[in-house]
């Protein structure tokens, strides 16, 4: 996909409209680890010297503090910040490939958290290319759980992962992926991609509760069939109906997934964020939301503002 900038830019709109801020930072859990792609890294696809997928420059960024592009695919904050300051946390928990010896002090003790996430990558890890894929992030979870494990008090750190939270936004770049090389799947098609990712997510949840995690958040697949990228494939601009569908679908797997899931694994515990729905919403009736353009990109060039990446010289829209 060439354009991997703001596209779900109105669900992190929603999520700043919705979540506001905590002022007296009580943490309500002791970390957070975050799993996913794009709506959720703060900046590892930056330390990726092989990667074009990246958001270190401006217009990115122009919303957050000082106007600084951190490598967030958004104008400023994104989901997974409007989520850390609504659990009691000042900040998200920083970008993995971002630690040294100064600044994990706190999380080598299970405290704060990390952040895994990077953008355009899957649940599958054929999806993307130069990017930190889903098993890498669990891989790099797992390093990091080591080195937690060897510290003093070991027993504290397993308790204090038991309770955290562990945020995966991840699938709709499989979606979109998938689509692109069967903009017209039979039944057949879309049965074995549904099995063929959930088997793979399945796996990477019993992998993380084997590592001590037990509470999970997860933010499903939105309305990608919307994004700006695809309705320039639409004649009409619209949104197109069957990429939705892929992504419905594969929502409801992965619901029926952690169902089956907490019922397997003792102690499991899970939420699932409507990111689908709200995000549709928001687009269905945008004025109800506070906005008044939701078909274009927020930056870039060409019909939609969707055929070119965010630049300093793109057209950026105001919400």
């Amino acid at each position: 996909m060439k354009q991997p900038l703001c596209l779900f830019f109105v669900l992190f709109c929603v999520f700043s409209r919705f979540v506001g801020a905590t002022t007296s930072y009580t943490w309500k859990v002791p970390a957070i680890y975050v799993f996913g792609d794009s709506t959720v890294d703060v900046g590892n696809n930056n330390y990726l010297t092989k990667s074009k997928t990246k958001a270190n420059y401006p217009h990115y960024g122009i919303d957050f503090p000082h106007s600084r592009p951190t490598g967030r695919f958004s104008n400023g904050y994104n989901q997974i910040d409007f989520v850390a300051i609504h659990m009691g946390f000042r900040i998200s928990p920083p970008p993995y490939l971002s630690l040294n010896d100064t600044n994990n002090h706190q999380i080598l003790k299970g405290l704060r958290g990390v952040n895994f996430a990077s953008a355009g990558s899957g649940i599958l890890d054929s999806t993307g290319a130069n990017i930190i894929t889903g098993t890498q992030q669990l891989l790099y979870f797992e390093t990091l759980r080591s080195k937690m494990m060897a510290q003093p008090n070991a027993d504290q750190v397993a308790q204090r992962l038991s309770m955290s939270l562990f945020l995966i936004s991840a699938g709709g770049n499989d979606a979109l992926a998938f689509f692109a090389t069967n903009n017209s799947p039979n039944n057949s098609a879309v049965l074995l991609f549904y099995n063929t990712l959930l088997s793979k997510y399945e796996n990477h949840i019993k992998t993380l509760y084997s590592l001590g995690a037990r509470k999970f958040s997860v933010i499903n697949v939105p309305p990608v069939g919307c994004v700006p990228s695809a309705r320039v494939l639409n004649l009409t601009g619209g949104c197109i109906s069957g990429m939705n569908q892929i992504a419905k679908g594969l929502n409801d797997a992965i619901t029926a997934l952690f169902s089956k899931l907490a019922v397997a694994l003792p102690g499991l515990k899970y939420s699932i964020g409507a990111s689908y729905d709200l995000t549709l919403s928001a687009i269905t009736n945008p004025l109800s939301f506070g906005f008044k353009e939701v078909g274009s990109a927020c930056c870039g060039s060409g019909k939609l503002n969707a055929q070119s990446y965010c630049t300093r010289n793109a057209t950026l829209h105001t919400v």
